[in-house]
């Protein structure tokens, strides 16, 4: 493990204030997308959507890093070029994901789940390696409400997560941690808070016990924040405390960088709650970066101007950067300044 460029690598992910595309939606996932602007998903459409948003013109002063699915990275231009290579010459760094999705856990009706795909992973971490991805992403889920999470869903996720971690450093990729606890359900922030400290604190237990570099890794967590269906929603400022104090109680210093997962906000919100807990962050001296790695916060503005049609491209490709000029504003909390 070359912990020099694991290092190295993860710094540069959240340098400068630039942040994530995930753009690693699954085939499944991305079908729901582009049926609500009534495109067909097909592979070539997926393809000419994909490079279209790594194509955008000076994307990489603001976009540090992209998340792919396996298809995506797979894949090459409509003129040939390796899609992996426009990502590249485009200033940003390469990235996959690599969990095999929620599956319930057992025993089933639970209605919990715990992520899957470690089987096999060693070995599809050396050919992403040598297909040119430098980072890895691993997705964890957790829904709150009638006594969820549960500690067996906490510990079961938290183990996978980290196993998944040390597998990824072995291969010389930096991973990129995701416990989300879901925006889902009618909770107040302070359920959030709770469920929050309750799922960090398991997973870097967990990291330790793994012997997980944590100079050489992310943590991509959600804000704390009120459910969606929640009558009384947390203002920015309420967010930032409770997202900056639940996160300095379990997060090591040691960590290079918190990004930020908008876990179903609207783009403007993730962009307000992301520069207020920047703001705060700054007064505090919080010892991380926080920034984000966004995807329909990102992407939805552009997916809705592209609309399949590639004479829309330009366009599509302003309203692109223009959601990720403003997310970097706020990673640095001078969006609304």
């Amino acid at each position: 493990m070359d912990h020099v460029r694991l290092t190295e690598t993860a710094r540069a992910l959240v340098a400068d204030g630039k942040g994530l595309l995930a753009a690693d939606e699954s085939t499944g996932s991305i079908r729901k997308r582009f049926d609500a602007v009534g495109v067909e998903s097909t592979e070539r459409s997926r393809r000419d959507y994909r490079e279209m948003l790594v194509r955008t013109p000076r994307v990489g002063d603001h976009i540090s890093g992209v998340i792919l699915f396996d298809e995506t990275l797979r894949q090459e231009a409509a003129d040939g070029t390796p899609l992996v290579r426009l990502i590249e010459s485009a200033g940003m760094i390469p990235g996959i994901k690599v969990d095999r999705g929620a599956k319930p856990l057992a025993p089933f009706g639970s209605g919990e789940t715990v992520t899957e795909g470690l089987d096999g992973l060693r070995e599809r971490f050396d050919e992403y390696a040598s297909m040119g991805a430098r980072f890895a992403k691993w997705r964890a889920v957790y829904s709150i409400g009638d006594g969820r999470p549960s500690a067996q869903c906490i510990h079961a996720n938290a183990h996978a997560l980290a196993r998944y971690a040390a597998l990824a450093q072995e291969a010389g990729l930096v991973p990129i941690v995701e416990p989300e606890v879901l925006m889902d359900g009618d909770h107040d922030i302070d359920a959030c808070f709770e469920a929050t400290e309750l799922v960090q604190r398991a997973v870097f237990q967990e990291l330790a016990g793994q012997r997980v570099l944590l100079e050489g890794m992310l943590l991509k967590p959600n804000m704390v924040i009120s459910g969606a269906e929640a009558a009384t929603q947390a203002a920015p400022e309420e967010v930032a405390e409770r997202t900056l104090a639940c996160f300095l109680r379990t997060v090591p210093a040691a960590v290079p960088g918190i990004v930020f997962l908008s876990g179903g906000q609207g783009d403007e919100q993730a962009t307000i709650n992301l520069d207020a807990i920047n703001v705060l962050a700054l007064k505090i001296g919080a010892p991380w970066p926080l920034s984000f790695s966004y995807g329909r916060a990102l992407q939805q503005a552009a997916l809705r101007t592209w609309a399949g049609d590639n004479d829309n491209t330009p366009a599509a490709q302003a309203a692109f950067l223009a959601q990720a000029q403003a997310n970097q504003k706020a990673a640095l909390g001078a969006y609304a300044a």
